[in-house]
């Protein structure tokens, strides 16, 4: 059985793990294939070390582990963000700040995503959903996970910032383009500190600049309407704490800057994946037609509706398992450590990968098939806590995780009533890890109307 922490924290050899080159370490391996490399670092255990650019990591490989880092002692970790390798984005946000920081944005925060918030934007999402949809020709070949970040981008810009992005998109997608590239682990150049002006680092700092400049004209729009508003940023401009303190305005970008860019992204790829799951397993598809068929008619989706598409959310947790979007957190040590009986130096950067976890034949069965039927209350009741963790888990837990379930839940029977895709790209397409985890090309599907 693993233990998650054990012993002092001088007690204990260092894990184990693969050799590695003279001063690259694991660097090439990692480059060259991430899943490959991760299933060698299962090989040697639970807890595994290996190094990276001159870095320690540790990758924890046990549902207990990952709940000792997340839950049981999150204290002892912090945020990781790649700034040995001078990847900045949106460092005062709520992604990356800490400690007291990160409580008070935190409980500003939680303020827009309660239920009844959640509830009043799922109008909004479906109406967005029919106008993308319904814009699609009959026979059109479509790039689904362009379009479906467009999609997801409006919903997000209008429900939580009531705004329109149509004009800006284009500045919000190559920001995007460029974070992706910038941190993409097949190429070397990620380990370059973005301060060395390489082309790539030198797109990066544009394009972040051009993101960060909508940001600042978006706010200083809102300052000068004060009151007229009743959504995230008003919530972000307004915050005060005990002292009369708001948000520094470096806060306020940034956390606009990262609901742009992880409130949309995550969930854009979590459709994409599912559809092209649904392209691939016809017999799903029939009985997710079926569900949609039996509960809502020709009616769109409402969130009186949610309880009884219990297949469609199935559909939606199979595909989150076998392409999390958020594919692997990423702590460092803030203390010595010993966990799993190994010890874990301070300031080793410690990996959760959930797409290992999530493929893990010690707790899923046949785990590389699209079985939507096998979660039942049952299943999950016996499943061991984190083995499944999408949207990571204990305090730091995605803020954003039920919105992104009920606009998942919404936009899956909206788009499913209205087409089908046949599949015109790899049916099991190359990906790539960079911030989330992508497919290396555009996933392309012809688009066959409904009746």
């Amino acid at each position: 059985m693993a233990r998650s922490n054990a012993g002092e924290p001088d007690d204990g050899p260092l894990p184990p793990g693969p050799d590695g080159l003279p001063l690259l370490g694991n660097t090439l391996s990692i480059a060259g294939d991430t899943f490959d490399f991760y299933e060698e670092l299962a090989s040697h255990g639970d807890v595994v070390t290996y190094r990276v650019a001159g870095q320690r990591f540790v990758t924890l490989l046990h549902p207990e582990h990952v709940e000792y880092a997340l839950l049981e002692a999150p204290e002892r970790f912090r945020k990781w963000r790649g700034q040995e390798f001078g990847l900045e984005l949106a460092p005062d946000g709520l992604l990356f700040s800490e400690g007291e920081q990160w409580r008070r944005q935190r409980s500003t925060i939680q303020g827009a995503f309660t239920l009844e918030r959640i509830e009043s934007y799922t109008d909004a999402m479906v109406e967005v959903a029919e106008e993308t949809v319904g814009a699609w020709n009959e026979g059109e070949t479509v790039a689904v996970d362009g379009a479906f970040s467009h999609l997801t981008l409006r919903i997000l810009a209008r429900t939580l910032f009531d705004v329109d992005v149509d004009d800006e998109a284009d500045v919000v997608t190559r920001t995007a383009a460029a974070l992706a590239d910038r941190a993409d682990s097949r190429s070397l150049q990620v380990f370059i500190p973005q301060w060395v002006p390489t082309p790539l680092n030198r797109r990066f700092d544009r394009a972040m600049g051009d993101i960060e400049a909508l940001v600042r004209d978006l706010i200083s729009e809102r300052r000068a309407a004060p009151g007229e508003y009743d959504d995230l940023l008003a919530v972000l401009l307004a915050t005060e704490d005990d002292e009369g303190r708001g948000l520094s305005d470096a806060e306020v970008v940034d956390n606009v800057v990262t609901f742009l860019f992880a409130g949309h992204e995550t969930t854009s790829l979590a459709l994409t994946y599912t559809f092209l799951l649904l392209a691939t397993h016809p017999e799903v598809r029939e009985e997710l037609d079926r569900e949609h068929a039996d509960v809502l008619g020709d009616d769109r989706p409402t969130v009186a509706d949610l309880p009884d598409l219990e297949y469609t959310e199935r559909v939606v947790k199979e595909s989150l398992r076998l392409y999390p979007p958020a594919y692997a957190l990423f702590r460092q040590a803030r203390e010595d450590l010993v966990v799993g009986g190994y010890r874990i130096p301070a300031g080793s950067k410690v990996t959760l990968p959930q797409f290992r976890l999530h493929a893990d034949e010690r707790f899923w069965d046949e785990p590389q098939e699209f079985r939507p039927e096998r979660w039942t209350d049952e299943m999950e009741a016996d499943l061991p806590d984190y083995a499944y963790f999408p949207f990571g888990g204990g305090p730091r837990h995605c803020i954003g995780m039920r919105f992104a379930m009920a606009e998942l839940k919404h936009l899956v029977p909206t788009i499913a009533q209205q087409v089908e895709f046949d599949l015109l790209s790899d049916p099991d397409p190359e990906l790539r890890t960079a911030i989330t985890l992508q497919p290396a090309e555009p996933v392309e599907m012809r688009v066959l109307k409904r009746e």
